[in-house]
């Protein structure tokens, strides 16, 4: 038995090639705020600057110094919530030290936050699917990776692996949304792979070399890997032991190739949503 291969890559060229007569209608405008030159940081904006031109949407970015205030990039911030021809703003992580992300996503105009970080945004998330309005792009990308498939998560038991505010916390609660059974495992979990064996669907979101192994999963399980990492030979992969655990699962995330496709579609999803609201 192989898995099979949940494709992020093909199914986020069609995910953006379907809002291209809405961005035409609504002709929205993303900003994208860098500070440093952080490599990985670079290669992400290259990719989201690469789809709003798929998509037709304007793409404009302001980039600072490694030593940029606080009080510098806030000022920017309050100028683009200002600006009503801009739709929606990105900060992209990391930030050096000297910076606060919560303070700065605070500052962020919920209807403009398209990366779904802001408080608003994810109270929202709290209640029912009908209030995603704007969530975090990678969690609605697996969400979406999974409806496209038609693999069901009502009644399932889901493991997530990683309690972040990025990922692991909201992917939890749009899975519960979701009638899932859910469980949230991370750096202080005893035994992880006593909840790993029990998952009907398992999604790991930590950062670590071949942290799920082939003896951590059932038969037939669904392996979705979000985890970014280099080898020993500078090559990408992901938290799976994809070789290993391709043989046991039923549908696996490459990576590459995976879930980061989809973040970046998530991410032009929610841009032409903001700006649809904000303009109508």
């Amino acid at each position: 038995m192989s898995a099979k291969i949940l494709d992020g890559k093909a199914l986020s060229e069609k995910l953006i090639d379907s809002v291209r007569a809405k961005a035409r209608k609504f002709k929205p405008t993303l900003a994208v705020i860098l500070v440093g030159e952080d490599p990985a940081s670079l290669t992400y904006i290259k990719n989201k600057k690469t789809a709003c031109e798929q998509a037709g949407i304007q793409y404009v970015e302001f980039r600072y110094p490694l030593k940029t205030t606080q009080k510098t990039l806030l000022a920017k911030i309050e100028e683009i919530n200002r600006d009503k021809k801009i739709n929606g703003v990105i900060v992209q992580m990391p930030l050096p030290p000297q910076l606060s992300a919560p303070l700065l996503m605070r500052a962020i105009d919920p209807k403009k936050d398209v990366d779904g970080f802001h408080a608003y945004n994810l109270g929202k998330m709290m209640l029912s699917p009908e209030f995603e309005d704007l969530p975090p792009a990678t969690p609605l990308g697996i969400v979406k990776l999974l409806d496209y498939y038609d693999i069901p998560v009502q009644g399932k038991e889901v493991v997530v692996i990683g309690a972040s505010n990025i990922v692991g916390k909201p992917l939890s609660v749009m899975l519960l949304n979701r009638n899932a059974t859910v469980t949230t495992c991370h750096i202080y979990t005893k035994n992880l792979a006593a909840h790993t064996r029990r998952a009907d669907v398992l999604i790991s979101a930590v950062g670590k070399i071949n942290l799920v192994t082939a003896p951590m999963i059932k038969r037939g399980a669904v392996v979705i890997d979000v985890g970014i990492n280099r080898d020993k030979k500078g090559k990408l992969c992901g938290d799976v032991d994809f070789k290993a655990v391709s043989r046991k699962a039923s549908y696996i995330s490459p990576v590459p190739g995976g879930v980061g496709p989809m973040t970046v579609a998530a991410l032009i999803l929610n841009t032409i949503r903001a700006t649809e609201r904000q303009k109508s």
